[in-house]
């Protein structure tokens, strides 16, 4: 072999190694479970794109939305859902209402500036107080409220209290299509502690799996994105 193929197929081999590498990675993550990274989310149905620090909002995602009687909106195609769910609710004697639901990129910066603002007065340095802001609030564009179908629901407090409200949902919310959003043992997976209050739409056929499999949303999207078409 002469120097110069020598020196070709040493500078072919690499890349080749590389893709190898990077194509074992993938399909290792697929393997166990694991969500993969991916962008435009174009594939995924709606009721089921994931937004958590590592994905991003999809690009030009606009949401039709309904204003509830508190002036909260959510994702028109998940309310009838949700008066279904608050109307049952009500009949067995809880009463709930929804504290946040859609906010827009805007909001979402300024509850960032908020909480970085609040740092700041502290004494932090601009970079500590964005780092701490981020573990309470998600960064614009990767938080689950800008999709309209994250809710935080807790009680009206003048005819019950949150723990009746908490009960009944992580009982009953997966029968209208809504999953526990921060389930309790899940911190590692979904990088937030345990939020009772908060729900998240994601449809009646997925949010019976996720109930039966006691698992979150990031597991289950990883068996999703695996299943046969």
């Amino acid at each position: 072999m002469t120097l110069q193929r020598h020196r070709f197929f040493r500078f072919l081999f690499i890349p080749l190694l590389i893709l190898a590498v990077l194509l074992g990675l993938v399909l290792f993550r697929q393997h166990a479970g694991l969500p993969t990274r991916f962008s435009t989310q174009s594939n995924t149905p709606w009721n089921l794109i994931l937004v958590n620090n590592e994905h991003a909002l999809p690009r030009g995602y606009s949401p039709e939305l309904t204003t509830l009687s508190n002036g909260v909106q959510v994702d028109s195609r998940i309310y009838p859902d949700l008066q279904s769910m608050f109307d049952d609710m009500r009949t067995e004697g809880v009463y709930p209402v929804v504290g946040e639901g859609y906010r827009s990129e805007q909001q979402q910066q300024e509850m960032m500036q908020e909480k970085i603002d609040a740092y700041l007065a502290e004494g932090y340095s601009e970079r500590k107080a964005r780092k701490e802001a981020e573990k309470w609030v998600a960064k614009p564009n990767y938080s689950e409220h800008q999709l309209g179908l994250a809710l935080d629901i807790n009680a009206d407090k003048s005819r019950c209290d949150n723990d009746t409200i908490y009960q009944w949902l992580s009982q009953n919310a997966y029968r209208y299509g809504f999953i526990l959003r921060y389930p309790e043992g899940k911190e590692d997976i979904t990088g937030i502690d345990y939020e009772p209050w908060h729900y998240r739409y994601v449809g009646k056929e997925a949010a019976q799996e996720i109930q039966s499999e006691n698992v979150c949303l990031e597991e289950y999207l990883g068996q999703y994105r695996t299943k046969p078409a």
